[in-house]
């Protein structure tokens, strides 16, 4: 009887109950696509740090990770062996690395100078990808050099000009030498590209003093479900390195993951508070119009308790009618985005990039946190429901059949 008492007085006026609906689906769509929208920055910048910037796992000698200080290396034929062993393994990179200056004609800056094998590069981070002039880094050429495009405009730098590289060699002793820009490169995140230059590792190598020894080795797992059984199986095998994962060597990376879901509900809360006010400001409004009916409703032995579970129901009727709209359209929207990605960058440029976030994102919906959604959207009606029923419980029935 309750159920029917309230679902008719719903539609007594159905203005005022479809308002309260696509309010509900309004606020529940646009709490799910922010949430989706904040999941998708998250996974692009996660998939950027992994895939393109520290891989799943590093290895390096223990006092290396300090000062980067050349002399700290490992054996790489060793290293190699053991990650080669490891089915969970889907490619690795060794690297020398070591910190100097760039010199040219209009000034010199300090850069991190890696030296790599080119064809283990691209199969661990795709970095001839990034590839925006002149050509990737070729086995067959020496002495040459591939920079950040960003960093090449400020030293005033093109394809085929030459640079002078002075560091340190593992004896401590000055060397440089010079090397020609072979190819300009821009990733997703500019700031890195603005300290890191790539030589080939048989160049570095010879100049730092070292015969088959590296400073790093990326490794790139086949699943990210595999990471903890990778990390375990390599720092048993390697018990004289020092083994990370992306977490330890990308923290901040870690930290915009990880908090993913505070801020997502952060955001939705404030959403349900401004759809809270909407929806006490049209009950009591509902409540005050039926003051007379309340009245009689009362004066004919229906107790308070009654009064106030036909007040909630009736919230929670429309709640339910307008949460699953808002839900569906939420998803249609994520579906359809998650397809095409929502380009940022003639809003925003390369805004983004200077925080390491690609400019196109692409909205994920997780199912866990649609559930949370549900409850808080929910929840939020209930309350809302309260002050409106209380003050329908304040009624005196005489007054109210007066009134």
């Amino acid at each position: 009887m309750l159920f029917q008492i309230a679902w008719r007085n719903l539609w007594r006026n159905r203005f005022r109950s479809l308002l309260i609906a696509l309010s509900v689906a309004i606020g529940m769509w646009a709490g799910a696509f922010i949430m989706a929208i904040y999941f998708g920055m998250g996974n692009g910048r996660l998939r950027i740090a992994i895939d393109r910037e520290v891989s799943h796992i590093q290895v390096h000698h223990p006092g290396f990770s300090e000062d980067q200080d050349p002399k700290f290396h490992f054996d790489t034929d060793s290293v190699a062996q053991v990650l080669r062993e490891q089915p969970a393994i889907k490619s690795f990179a060794l690297r020398s690395i070591t910190s100097g200056m760039l010199a040219t004609a209009s000034g010199s800056r300090g850069v991190q100078i890696n030296g790599i094998s080119p064809a283990a590069e691209q199969s661990t981070r795709q970095l001839g990808d990034f590839l925006t002039a002149g050509e990737y880094l070729d086995t067959a050429t020496q002495h040459r050099i591939f920079i950040g495009a960003s960093l090449a405009d400020k030293m005033k730098l093109g394809v085929g000009q030459k640079v002078v590289l002075t560091f340190l060699d593992t004896s401590a002793a000055i060397t440089s030498g010079a090397f020609r820009v072979c190819g300009l490169y821009k990733s997703f995140n500019t700031p890195l590209d603005e300290r890191n230059v790539f030589v080939l590792k048989t160049d570095l190598d010879r100049m730092l003093g070292l015969q088959h020894r590296a400073h790093e080795a990326a490794i790139l797992l086949q699943h990210d479900d595999d990471l903890d059984t990778a990390f375990y199986s390599i720092s048993e095998q390697l018990p004289g390195l020092k083994v990370e994962k992306w977490q330890d060597i990308s923290p901040e990376t870690s930290l915009v993951v990880s908090s993913l879901d505070t801020y997502t509900i952060i955001y939705i809360v404030i959403i349900l508070i401004a759809l809270a006010f909407g929806i006490i400001n049209t009950m009591l409004m509902a409540v005050l119009e039926r003051t007379r009916e309340i009245g009689v409703l009362m004066a004919v032995g229906m107790n308070r308790l009654r009064i106030f579970s036909m007040i909630m129901l009736e919230t929670i009727m429309l709640t339910l009618a307008g949460a699953p709209v808002g839900l569906l359209v939420a998803w249609i929207c994520v579906e359809w985005l998650g397809r095409t990605g929502i380009d940022l960058s003639g809003v925003a440029g390369d805004v983004m990039q200077d925080f390491g976030y690609a400019s196109v994102i692409y909205p994920v919906l997780p199912l866990g946190s649609v559930l949370k959604t549900i409850w808080l959207v929910l929840l939020s009606a209930v309350l809302s429901a309260i002050f409106p029923a209380l003050k329908a419980l304040n009624l005196k029935p005489v007054e109210a059949i007066r009134a």
